[in-house]
């Protein structure tokens, strides 16, 4: 390169016209270059120097305004700890005093009305699990209280009296609670008795760290607890997130400075407050400030560059006979036109030797990517892109020109218990030890065998074997052991029959897949032949509908032991009659599917859960239902005693009943006798669900089963599941299922029917 230039500048200074040009032309651009950064510059540092003070300046305005409405909320949750009846509250034996918790009621509200930065108070009993707020009143265990998930605070005070925290208000509290809480301690006789949450009105509380609305800088100012959490933030401009934490990492200690974030120059200050230990931060894009400075600086930049090329354009045209070979060439090597731009191209030998350099270059890529390609076209033939006989072949030559005619055998590889496996390795790790699985099965089997590796994603791999000495069986059921021994996790292997036609290849590959479903009877580690399992013949399958109906309901009563007994007959009866594995995992995997639904918040457990077990070993499968039988049958009898739990299931059964009809919350809580607003609670409160949410999913599984198992119009199956509009219908079911319900009963038509495949 440095020699190609030395020859186009020797060249070109050789005439003087040229030389006068070029000196000329390189003085008039460095001055206009030196005056236009150097006006530049100086004007960003006075900028800078004269912007950092005044936003120094608001920002311990901002802080101070904001500590002092902590401690005047402060003050109020020392009143409310030293009060003497919220003494009484935390001391007596008796302590939902109707006297007693009315006075303190009306002590909370005007200590309440009393301050604009507080939204609401509770007062916490730590031994007793029990409240007093304002304003959800008195509750006696934290069990019933929504907003109750703060009261880990107590093991973080350390020496501490106070602590402010932003935190999460669960559902249901968002009027009564706050983000941003105020938490001091409650000292009686020395003993830790009690909290103090004063939950703060973020608005007020942040108003004065708001920016003028009229400031035609764009800034943005935040705060920053002693966790690295941003508290509150406020811009008049738009700034991502990531600037936050880079202006930390950036300012550290420093009062303020400047940095670059995506190309933005930004300026940043910041303080620390002595009372809470938070950070104020302001931001203030320079590139507004530096605006009118950019215009001069790029204009006289332009001017200079200009300059430059016209005294470039003038000297080429002067030059411009000397390259007419140059162009010559260019004309006979058109495929490297984009490279005939320099002196030392006029050496033709030189041309045609980088010729054939580039045509290795390029015959090596060629040679490297084959493998990726390959793997390519087995993934292709597996997922149905390519089926056309000609274009197999045709490619197959192009990918396998080494192989030979000889029959080709398919094995589908998968990890044992793929969802433990993938809970043991973190994730940056999967694809490496997939690659090293490959690589032992490839050295296993060479140099006897031909071998092409895909990976199919998730659990699956796929190779292909060709003999390249005698035919013979593929050591696999070695390589399966010895993955064992190094890896630390065990394989499972289908293998199909040897093939001697390459368009039967997705042939093969399904019977490698419908032999590897075997696992679920032969357990972890083990070599299936499809030639051992072609003949397999199941008579009189018995249907486990109406025994999974019993387990649910043996499940829903509380009687673990019946619903286990019921578990072990229904996978008994697979074993004995010896299901096909895709018929036995499809009702294992609905049965797991249905359990989890009785899960609380168990409406995702059907996304959650799919796919599952189709790595496991059948005791395996039988153990991880026991357990979630086990765990939902205690928690089912804890609460069938509840009066509570007993309303929620008269109302649950009065929907199911009634699910054809329109029925909204007052005609269900009309049933069981009690307001609409108490049922809804109530069933919030039992089950972790609204009403709304309960009647819209029973619905819609009602709607999936109609779909599937029927051909009747999607309008007629509206009505049988109580929407009066069609319309409506779809709606709702595509938000519940995010699928409409005709490409619903297409996709799981789809399944089924790939299932008994």
């Amino acid at each position: 390169m440095f020699q190609t230039i030395g020859k186009w500048l020797k060249y070109s200074l050789a005439q003087t016209q040229a030389r006068l040009v070029l000196i000329l032309t390189v003085s008039v651009f460095l001055i206009i270059l030196a005056v236009s950064l150097t006006s530049y510059y100086t004007s960003k540092s006075v900028l800078q120097e004269e912007l950092s003070e005044p936003q120094h300046q608001m920002l311990q305005i901002s802080m101070k305004f904001i500590d002092d409405s902590i401690r005047e909320s402060d003050k109020i949750a020392v009143q409310v700890a030293v009060n003497e009846h919220v003494y009484h509250f935390l001391t007596s034996e008796n302590q939902n005093s109707v006297s007693n918790i009315s006075t303190l009621y009306r002590l909370l509200s005007t200590w309440i009305n009393n301050s604009e930065y507080i939204n609401s108070i509770y007062v916490y009993d730590i031994e007793r699990g029990s409240f007093v707020s304002l304003p959800q009143g008195y509750s006696s265990s934290r069990l019933t209280f929504v907003d109750s998930e703060w009261t880990s605070i107590a093991d973080e005070f350390g020496d501490d009296m106070m602590t402010i925290r932003k935190r999460h208000v669960p559902e249901g509290a968002g009027n009564k609670g706050s983000e941003l809480t105020l938490f001091r301690k409650i000292m009686i006789q020395g003993k830790f008795r009690g909290i103090v949450a004063v939950n703060l009105r973020e608005t007020e509380l942040f108003a004065k760290l708001n920016p003028p609305a009229l400031s035609q800088v764009d800034s943005m100012r935040y705060i920053v607890d002693q966790q690295g959490h941003v508290l509150y933030s406020v811009s008049n401009s738009e700034f991502k997130p990531d600037a936050v934490t880079q202006a930390l990492n950036e300012l550290k200690e420093d009062r303020f400075g400047d940095f670059v974030h995506e190309g933005q120059k930004l300026l940043v200050n910041q303080i620390e407050s002595p009372l809470t230990g938070w950070k104020y931060v302001s931001i203030v894009s320079q590139d507004s400030l530096l605006a009118q400075s950019k215009k001069v600086r790029d204009t006289v930049l332009s001017v200079s560059v200009a300059a430059l090329a016209l005294g470039a354009l003038t000297i080429l045209y002067v030059n411009s006979a000397a390259f007419r070979p140059v162009r010559r060439l260019k004309q006979l090597f058109s495929a490297y036109e984009g490279k005939m731009s320099s002196p030392d191209r006029i050496d033709l030998e030189k041309l045609a030797g980088e010729l054939l350099s580039n045509h290795a270059h390029l015959s090596q890529l060629v040679r490297e990517t084959i493998p990726d390609a390959a793997s390519k076209f087995l993934h292709d033939i597996h997922s149905g892109h390519m089926s056309g006989r000609r274009e197999i072949r045709e490619k197959w030559s192009r990918y396998f020109a080494e192989w030979t005619d000889a029959p080709v055998t398919v094995a589908v590889l998968s990890i044992d218990r793929y969802d433990s496996w993938s809970r043991r390795f973190p994730a940056s790790d999967h694809s490496l030890l997939k690659f090293a699985l490959a690589n032992i099965i490839a050295e296993l089997h060479e140099p006897k065998w031909r071998v092409a590796c895909a990976d199919f994603g998730a659990d699956r791999m796929a190779i292909l074997l060709q003999p390249q000495e005698a035919e013979g069986r593929p050591p696999m059921a070695e390589a399966i052991e010895t993955v064992s021994r190094l890896l630390k996790f065990s394989v499972s292997a289908g293998m199909s029959m040897p093939q001697s036609d390459v368009c039967k290849l997705k042939q093969a590959m399904l019977e490698a897949e419908n032999a590897l479903t075997y696992r679920l009877y032969r357990g972890y580690g083990q070599l299936v032949p499809f030639q051992d399992v072609s003949a397999h013949e199941v008579t009189d399958k018995q249907a486990p509908e109406d025994g999974i109906r019993e387990l649910l309901a043996a499940v829903e009563s509380g009687e673990g032991e019946k619903a286990v007994a019921l578990l072990e007959r229904i996978a008994g009866n697979i074993r004995s009659r010896y299901w096909y594995p895709t018929e036995a995992l499809a009702a294992l995997q609905s049965l797991l599917e249905r359990l989890q639904g009785l899960c609380p918040g168990g409406e995702g457990a059907e996304a959650e859960s799919a796919g599952r077990l189709a790595t496991m070993y059948i005791e395996d499968i039988e153990a991880e239902l026991t357990g979630l039988i086990n765990a939902l049958s205690e928690r089912y009898r804890r609460l069938i005693g509840s009066k509570d739990f007993i309303l929620c299931q008269r109302m649950m059964e009065y929907m199911e009943q009634h699910l054809g009809e329109p029925i909204g919350i007052p005609e269900i809580a009309d049933s069981i006798g009690i307001s609409s607003s108490l049922a809804s609670q109530l069933f919030k409160q039992e089950t972790n669900e609204t009403i709304y949410n309960y009647l819209t999913r029973l619905r819609m599984e009602r709607a999936g089963e109609l779909l599937i198992k029927t051909d009747r119009k999607i309008s007629d199956i509206a009505l049988m599941v109580g929407y009066q509009h069609e319309n409506s219908f779809i709606r709702s079911f595509r938000k519940f299922k995010d699928i409409t319900p005709g490409k619903y009963r297409d996709m799981m038509r789809t399944r089924m029917d790939a299932l008994y495949e």
